[in-house]
């Protein structure tokens, strides 16, 4: 599972619905939901696995 901060527990939380995707800028990131709370992820980098 991928962890990334929470902007609204405001703390670290597991990623569910996880996917690899590519910024504007070309860059990689990932985008999920918070576990626990649902909002909205995001996270710099490639998705680990």
């Amino acid at each position: 599972m991928v962890e990334g901060h929470c902007m609204k527990c405001k703390t670290k939380r597991g990623m569910k619905d996880a996917k690899q995707v590519k910024m504007k800028n070309g860059r990689d990131a990932v985008k999920g939901v918070c576990e626990k709370c649902g909002t909205s992820m995001y996270k710099i980098g490639k998705l680990e696995g």
